[in-house]
Order: C-alpha cells, then sequence, then structure tokens
C-alpha cells in the first residue's frame, strides 16, 4: 500500500526507473570501476564529479517537467533539492571533524564517504516512506514539522560557530569502543577483519558509524524541510538523494575553503524559518505559491554566499567586537 501511494502521477514510475538505473550505475562505477584502490581525491576530479552531479540533478528536474510534472512539479523538486543542498554544507563540517579527530588519512576518505552515502540511501528512504505513512494517517503532524523548523532555524542562527561537536562524546561512539574489540590499524583501509576467530573492527568502522548517525541528525531538519515543501514521496526522495550523491564530491570541493562561507549558515537558518511557517500559514489557508519559495530559497542561497565573499568575516568579527 505504502509502495503503491510512492507514484501520484502517471510519469512517476519511469522516472523512478531512470533513477533507480542512475543510482545503480553509480554504485558499480564508482566503487568497482574508477575507485577500487584508495586514493587522494584531487580538487579538479571533484570539481568535475560536483559539475556532473548537479547537471544530472537538473536533468531529472527537466525530465519531471518534460513528461507531464509540468512547472510547478519541477520547481517543487528544485526546491526541495536546493534545500537539502545547502543544508548537507554543514553535514560536510561535522564529517571532516570526525576525520580529523580519527586522523584519517586522506587517500581513505572516498572509501568512507562511499560507504556513508550508501547509508544514507537506506536510511532516508526508512525516513521519507515512514514519513509519509504517518502524515497519509495524521496530517496535523505537518504542523509540527513547521513548529521544528522554525525552531531549528532560530536557534542555527544563534548557534556560535565557535561551537564544536566532540566526537568523544558520542554516546553510540562509547557504547562501540565498550562492547567491540576495536583495533589501533586501520589494517589498510579496511572496517572489519577476523583474526584468531575472532571479529575485529577497526577505527575507520567507527568513522563510518559516527558519518551515518551524523546523517540522521541531519535529516531530521531536512527531511521535515521537504515534507514542508511538498508531501510527494517521490519528488522528496529523488531530490534528497541526489542532493546526497553530491555531497562527496562537494565535500573534497569545499573541505579547504568552506569556512569562507560563513555567512551560509544564517542563510539556511533563515530558509528553514521561512519553511516552517509557509507550512504554519497553511493552518489559515494562506498558500504560498511555490515559485515565491523557490524564488526565496535560491536569492537567499545565492544572497548567503556572495555577501560572505564581499564581506570578510575578519570586519564583521571587528564590528561585533567594538559593539
Amino acid at each position: 500500500m505504502l509502495l503503491i501511494s510512492l507514484f501520484d502521477n502517471s510519469y512517476e514510475p519511469l522516472l523512478f526507473s531512470i533513477f533507480g538505473v542512475i543510482i545503480l550505475l553509480f554504485l558499480v562505477i564508482d566503487l568497482g570501476i574508477f575507485n577500487k584502490k584508495a586514493h587522494v581525491i584531487s580538487t579538479k576530479s571533484a570539481l568535475w564529479q560536483s559539475v556532473f552531479w548537479v547537471v544530472i540533478s537538473v536533468a531529472f528536474g527537466y525530465m519531471i517537467y518534460a513528461n507531464g510534472g509540468g512547472t510547478e512539479e519541477s520547481l517543487t523538486y528544485f526546491s526541495a533539492y536546493l534545500t537539502e543542498y545547502a543544508l548537507s554544507v554543514d553535514n560536510i563540517f561535522v564529517i571532516l571533524l570526525i576525520l580529523r579527530y580519527f586522523k584519517v588519512r586522506e587517500e581513505y576518505y572516498h572509501n568512507i564517504l562511499f560507504w556513508g552515502i550508501l547509508g544514507a540511501l537506506v536510511f532516508r528512504a526508512v525516513f521519507i516512506f515512514v514519513g509519509a505513512y504517518l502524515i497519509s494517517q495524521f496530517y496535523w503532524i505537518l504542523y509540527i514539522f513547521g513548529v521544528f523548523l522554525v525552531y531549528s532555524g532560530i536557534k542555527i542562527f544563534f548557534e556560535d560557530e565557535n561551537d564544536e561537536i566532540d566526537p568523544s562524546k558520542n554516546p553510540i561512539l562509547k557504547f562501540a569502543r565498550k562492547y567491540l574489540n576495536i583495533t589501533k590499524s586501520d589494517f589498510g583501509g579496511r572496517f572489519i577483519l577476523r583474526r584468531n576467530g575472532s571479529l575485529l573492527f577497526t577505527p575507520l568502522f567507527l568513522v563510518i558509524v559516527l558519518i551515518e548517525t551524523t546523517d540522521l541528525i541531519f535529516a531530521v531538519d531536512s527531511i521535515p524541510a521537504a515534507f514542508a515543501i511538498t508531501q510527494n514521496e517521490f519528488i522528496i526522495y529523488t531530490s534528497n538523494i541526489f542532493a546526497v550523491l553530491g555531497l562527496r564530491a562537494k565535500f573534497f570541493l569545499l573541505a579547504g575553503i568552506i569556512d569562507k562561507f560563513y555567512l551560509l549558515q544564517k542563510g539556511l537558518s533563515f530558509i528553514l524559518i521561512f519553511i516552517g511557517a509557509k507550512m504554519l500559514l497553511e493552518i489559515f489557508n494562506v498558500h504560498v505559491p511555490i515559485v515565491t519559495s523557490f524564488s526565496v530559497i535560491i536569492l537567499t542561497l545565492i544572497g548567503s554566499v556572495v555577501m560572505s565573499l564581499i564581506i570578510p568575516r575578519a570586519e564583521v568579527k571587528k564590528a561585533d567586537n567594538e559593539e
């Protein structure tokens, strides 16, 4: 019943099949052909991969438009995609922090992020379809999402950028270290191995666990945001996964320069507040057109990036100190 409800429109089964083929090809080609051996991803390679996933994502949005979805459905897809793509920037900060905490060698970054994204494909599907089922039974849950998004946006806006997450305090990490046999060596990039009849877990396994739990935490923000934009599970899942698939390439591209876009966090907080408020306005039968939503999201993202580059962070800190 839930799988049938995935397709609200006649064009969706065909596009979902194409989507599935793209994902399968990605998994086979990426890990089975191009990245059999651990190696450092160059900035040039990360740039081309980022461009590739953006082009594929945009092309899929056009296919929604051309195959019967029309302007409104395609803009809804792009709104959800841009929101998730922007929110994943915060994910990059935390992933980089985890990798540095465990002192992971750069040549293992690719393999770790690959399996992290593979896990995200599964867990986010569960999140989305369970959320869709609950909303179909209790529509008022959307209004709880709206309140949560407004709260999250305000919280993110006032967060101190210097407050770093300490991986050592993660309860799942503490549990794993207590009950699993953790090795000191990474054994050439392996996650699990068997020695003398015992199953051993390398530190890289802990990295994977932390990255997966981090993605689940961020999904708590991004998936309600997607549901606040649309309740079409097909659009939510495809837009969400395309954004996640581009995360790894974006990580290698932005890891060294991400601090320059210091105002992006403020932009993301505004987007969450806007999307949450948009959902809550529906209680009073006030509907914000999808064109307006898309325009606000993309202009906010562009504006926060441009302002980050125009106004150096040093000037902002100096103004704050003077106050």
